[in-house]
C-alpha cells in the first residue's frame, strides 16, 4: 500500500489545501493529512479546530485520514508506516525551502521519498497566512475557504 503523509500547520485550511488532497488521493492508497503541533508558535486556531475544519472539508475523500503530530515529520512518517512524505508547492520559492527539509528527510530515512506536488494555478497566490492577514483586516476570503472556515475566521476576527 502507498501510503502519503501531507504535513503542514493548515492554520486555516484552504482550497489550494483541499486542491493538493484531492489529487493526491488519486494516486495514493491511503493520504494522512498531518496537523502540526508546534507549541513554539501561536496559531489563529487550535490543533483541534485544525482538525474539524479539515475532517470537514475531506469528509467526501475516503482515503484520507486526518491526524496531527509533534517533533520531527520522519518519525511521525515512520510510527504510520508510510512511505511518501507529500509537499504542495505554489512557486518557485516554496521549492529551496521545501528541497531542503525533503533532503533532511532523505538523510533521516532512505526509504522515505517526498513528492513535490504543484498547486493548481487559480490558487497558486494562496496561502494560510495571507487568509487570515485579508480577514483580519476585514477583506473577503469567501472564495478562498470553505463556508465553515470563512464563518469562523468571522468569529475569530470578530
Amino acid at each position: 500500500m502507498k501510503t502519503a503523509v501531507y504535513p503542514g500547520s493548515f492554520d486555516p485550511i484552504t482550497y489550494g489545501h483541499i486542491d493538493i488532497i484531492d489529487r493526491a488521493s488519486r494516486l495514493f492508497d491511503n493520504v494522512i493529512i498531518a496537523v502540526l503541533n508546534n507549541p513554539s508558535k501561536a496559531p489563529l486556531f487550535t490543533t483541534e479546530e485544525r482538525l474539524d475544519m479539515i475532517r470537514e472539508a475531506t469528509s467526501e475523500i475516503k482515503n484520507v485520514r486526518v491526524d496531527s503530530f509533534s517533533g520531527l515529520l520522519i518519525d511521525y512518517v515512520e510510527q504510520e508506516n508510510a512511505n511518501t512524505v507529500l509537499k504542495g508547492l505554489r512557486a518557485v520559492s516554496d521549492f529551496e525551502y521545501e528541497l531542503q527539509m525533503a533532503l533532511m528527510n532523505r538523510k533521516l530515512n532512505r526509504n522515505v521519498e517526498t513528492v513535490f506536488m504543484m498547486t493548481s494555478s487559480r490558487y497558486s497566490f494562496l496561502s494560510s497566512s495571507l487568509v487570515k492577514e485579508v480577514a483580519r483586516l476585514g477583506g473577503c476570503v469567501k472564495d478562498l475557504v470553505p463556508d465553515y472556515v470563512f464563518d469562523r475566521l468571522l468569529k475569530k476576527y470578530s
